[in-house]
């Protein structure tokens, strides 16, 4: 084998890496946002887990965050709360971070 073959592979595996690391944050962010919106909603513990987990296979319909923020949206208007896509999409992106740090924090 060649220095350029594992140099090849070498980075293969780091874009794989990369891209299991991007899914759990996303998934990881979709929990917590969930639990940001049941706790909106006043669900109990348990509902709010289960609901956290709701949301996060909401994002399996499509690519990108709109599925999510439909689900979202659709449920806190529902539930009688208050609330805007702009409200939604920031909570997203507060989200995000918070799920990236943790993400990094379990490893080390």
């Amino acid at each position: 084998m060649t220095t350029f073959d594992d140099r090849e592979r070498a980075f293969e595996n780091m874009y794989a890496r990369d891209e299991e690391m991007q899914f759990r944050i996303i998934a990881r962010r979709n929990r917590l946002v969930g639990a940001w919106a049941a706790n909106l909603m006043g669900l109990t513990e348990a509902e709010a887990e289960a609901y956290a987990k709701d949301v996060v296979r909401a994002d399996f319909e499509n690519a990108g965050d709109d599925d999510v923020v439909r689900k979202l949206l659709g449920d806190l208007t529902s539930a009688g709360v208050d609330i805007d896509e702009a409200r939604i999409r920031d909570a997203l992106e507060h989200k995000h971070v918070e799920a990236r740090r943790q993400m990094i924090e379990a490893q080390d």
